[in-house]
């Protein structure tokens, strides 16, 4: 077996003279000491364990079948202590100057009233909530769980590649993969103090019990979600049980003047804190999409009214939306005068016409996404596309300009992984898990996604790509505890 270095981006694994990096060494030293039998019967191990868990993800419009096991390379990706650190600092900063704008946004609106952003962009985006104008939520908490999506430039440095606010997925696969390492691999833990992820379930249930109306003390805290069909079900379901709380569907629940309550087999049961899985637009047929049979009729009124919380609050994704990224250094300065601590990548905004201009007559060198897209859908690959793909991408752009922006192609940083017997270098990003309760907390890990087709950028699920555990170093200890 070989190890496969030199992509022209950033190794996270190996120096450029094609050394481990220090902490990288006792890794890579272990993985060379077992056989290509050994770790194919470990993988295979691995697989089998997967789908009797039904740790899962499903592919809308997939011909190959619903469920599928996301794919799991053993060979872990590891931030030193120091790295993360910063890390910890920057996504902070970030996810309090987030949520204090959408406090402002939601109420006041002064960053508006002073030019900070555009009232025409921020109002035409389709998450902003027009309905919950002056409705604040508990705590003024908007933001309960975030995942921010980082990658790494060809120099090593960090970059906020995009945010999510509404409901991130992927912690179940954390968590999952830890376990799964531990119990294949528990060699490569033996030389390394790796930070624990196993209590996200609780952190998180800490988080959602602090914004619950009446202290909690009045009712219950479930997990809405879509049903078995939606892609996240796994998800919803194992953090349900992790919490030792009520996974519910809409139709398990029943609002009756301004309070929530939830179908059991011992009567109706009130609700407190709804950690919902399901978009704004399905949650309340009464004040959003009529035709849903997702949500619940009346919920966003018992919203209004204080007796139940939301996480995410509704109206939050508006933070996320691809068009608001690029304000974001500028929303950290005004609202904490502050310089960010992470980076993030440039971006041409459609919505204003000089850098729409831009982005035509540059398709060809840059990676373009719709403001509202996700899972790597509806996106451009420019330097990657021909040049009719080109043509009939810039036709559908300029029916809506506003509705795009444009990035320079980022070489992501580069990780060993393992594929056909040998260890080969393959891009990779990495989304943490910000968790806002009465303070913010961050588990020390997270999801990194890596694309497992050579030469690709697209490390999402649903476009092929797979997952790695995720270490965080303790440099206060010398052994492991996970």
């Amino acid at each position: 077996m070989k190890w496969t270095t030199g992509l022209t981006g950033f190794d996270e694994a190996f120096t450029p003279d094609g050394n481990p990096r220090p902490h990288y060494k006792s890794v890579v030293q272990a993985l060379g000491s077992l056989t290509d039998e050994q770790i194919q019967y470990r993988g295979k191990l691995h697989e089998i364990s997967a789908r009797n868990q039904g740790i899962t993800f499903n592919v809308y419009g997939s011909d190959e079948g619903e469920e599928r096991v996301f794919p799991f390379d053993f060979v872990p990706r590891i931030i030193p202590a120091k790295e993360w650190s910063l890390l910890e600092r920057g996504l902070i900063q970030r996810t309090t100057a987030i949520n204090l704008f959408l406090l402002d946004v939601y109420g006041e609106q002064k960053c508006l009233k002073d030019g900070l952003l555009p009232y025409e962009l921020v109002l035409s985006r389709t998450d902003f909530r027009r309905e919950l104008q002056n409705v604040v939520p508990p705590h003024k908490v908007y933001t309960h769980v975030v995942g921010s999506d980082l990658i790494r430039d060809d120099k090593g440095a960090y970059l906020v590649l995009e945010d999510n606010c509404r409901c991130p997925s992927g912690v179940s696969y954390v968590v999952q993969n830890r376990t799964a390492l531990q119990r294949t691999f528990p060699e490569l833990f033996k030389k390394l103090p790796v930070r624990p992820v196993s209590n996200y379930a609780d952190l998180l249930r800490e988080s959602l019990e602090f914004i619950a109306p009446r202290g909690g003390t009045h009712g219950l805290t479930v997990v809405l979600t879509p049903g078995r069909a939606n892609s996240a079900y796994f998800e919803h379901s194992f953090l349900a049980r992790e919490m030792g709380v009520l996974l519910v569907e809409g139709s398990d629940l029943i609002v009756e003047d301004n309070y929530v309550y939830v179908r059991t087999t011992g009567g109706k049961k009130p609700v407190d804190v709804i950690y919902r899985r399901i978009d704004d637009e399905f949650l309340d047929p009464l004040s959003f999409r009529k035709d849903s049979i997702l949500g619940v009729p009346g919920l966003i009124n018992a919203y209004r009214a204080g007796n139940v919380a939301l996480a995410n609050a509704p109206g939050a994704g508006v933070a996320d939306d691809k068009a608001v990224y690029p304000f974001i250094p500028d929303i950290i300065k005004y609202f904490l005068d502050e310089d960010p601590i992470i980076g993030q990548v440039p971006t041409y905004m459609g919505f204003r016409p000089n850098e729409f201009q831009h982005i035509l007559d540059n398709l060809e060198n840059l990676v373009v996404k719709q403001t509202d897209g996700a899972g790597g859908y509806g996106m451009l690959m420019g330097p990657q596309s021909t040049k009719a793909e080109r043509e009939e991408y810039a036709a559908n752009m300029k029916k809506d300009p506003g509705s795009y922006i444009a990035q320079p192609l980022v070489q992501l940083s580069a990780h060993p992984t393992y594929l056909d017997g040998d260890y080969k270098a393959r891009m990779l990003d990495f989304r943490p898990f910000v968790l806002y309760g009465d303070r913010i907390k961050i588990l020390p890990g997270g999801l990194t996604r890596v694309a497992l087709k050579e030469g690709s950028y697209v490390v999402n699920s649903s476009q092929g790509g797979g997952s790695k555990d995720t270490w965080v170093l303790d440099s206060k200890k010398k052994g492991v505890k996970s």
